[in-house]
Formats: C-alpha cells, sequence, structure tokens
C-alpha cells in the first residue's frame, strides 16, 4: 500500500467545515477586538471628562482663597458687613460643595513633612525649633482629587541651619604651636 493512498484528499464537504470554523473563530475575535475598544474608548472619554473638570475647577481656586481671606477680614467689621459675609459664607459652602462632589478636595498641610508632589515651597526658614522639612505655614490651601493633585499646597519649610565651623577654632589649633616654637 502506498502511504499517500491512506491519506485521502479532504472532500469539498470538509474544506467547507473548516473554512466555516476559519470564519466564525475570525468573527468572534473581531467582535472581542470592537468590544475591548469600545470599552478603551468609553474610559479615555470619562478621563478626558475628568481631566477638563478638574482644570476648570482649578481655574476658580483663587477666587475661593480670595473669598476665605475676605470672609475672615469680615469677622471683625461692622455689623453690616458681617450680614453680608454670611451670605457669601453661604455662597462659599456651596462652591465647596460643588468641588467635593467632583471629588476635589483641599488637603492640610501645616506641621506634615514637605513632599514635591503635594507642595510648593514659598520660603525656606532656618530654625531649630521644627523638624527639618516640615511645613511651617501654609499660604495657600492645596487640593487634590483620586488621582493627581490639582494645585500644590504654597508653604514656608523649616530647615535646620547649617553648622559652621569657625575659622577662629582653626587659629587657635595652630597659635599654642606657635608658643612652644617661641618657647624654645
Amino acid at each position: 500500500m502506498d502511504p499517500e493512498e491512506n491519506q485521502k484528499e479532504p472532500t469539498k464537504e470538509e474544506l467547507l467545515q473548516k473554512e466555516l470554523k476559519e470564519t466564525q473563530d475570525k468573527y468572534l475575535r473581531t467582535l472581542a477586538e470592537l468590544e475591548n475598544m469600545r470599552k478603551r474608548l468609553q474610559k479615555e472619554k470619562q478621563e478626558m471628562i475628568g481631566f477638563a473638570i478638574e482644570n476648570t475647577i482649578c481655574e476658580f481656586l483663587p477666587l475661593l482663597d480670595n473669598f476665605e481671606n475676605a470672609l475672615k477680614f469680615a469677622q471683625i467689621a461692622s455689623n453690616e458687613v458681617k450680614g453680608w459675609a454670611s451670605g457669601f459664607q453661604m455662597l462659599l459652602t456651596q462652591f465647596r460643595d460643588v468641588i467635593h462632589n467632583h471629588g476635589i478636595v483641599a488637603f492640610h498641610s501645616e506641621g506634615n513633612l514637605f513632599d514635591p508632589a503635594f507642595h510648593e515651597a514659598m520660603e525656606v526658614v532656618e530654625s531649630n525649633d521644627h523638624p527639618d522639612c516640615s511645613i511651617i505655614e501654609e499660604f495657600a490651601k492645596g487640593y487634590k482629587s483620586a488621582n493627581r493633585t490639582i494645585r500644590p499646597a504654597k508653604v514656608k519649610v523649616c530647615k535646620k541651619p547649617e553648622i559652621k565651623e569657625e575659622p577662629i577654632a582653626a587659629e587657635e589649633e595652630t597659635a599654642p604651636s606657635g608658643e612652644e616654637n617661641n618657647l624654645n
């Protein structure tokens, strides 16, 4: 018997079955690819919308700071100004609620260690009264979302003073040896 005789040529039906199976496989792969692309585009769209909202809110943060500063000074003003200030306090509360609803929150910095991801050093002072790299004053609040820092806090940072060796100490060490030479 010839080995070629044992291997029959596939029939037309078998060829069509094989082609159908390959076509079905390609179809299912294409469907899965389209579904993955749809999910990826949806995710990218949500990220872009969130980024746009965060950037827009970031532009309003200086206004929020000004509102807060004005309300601090209104507490020492006349009763009429205090009446106006209570209305503005309500507006400020509403504004804070809006930014909070979009996942943006202010963070406290004073007393924490300096982190360049969250803080911008506006001033550095040398002091032994506070730990090295600690924040001793916050000039402007920082804001963050779940994904990133919207605006870093503007802060004053404490730095340990550098210990300087006095040149006088070096001269005193050489002076006694000079005196010994004079005694001889």
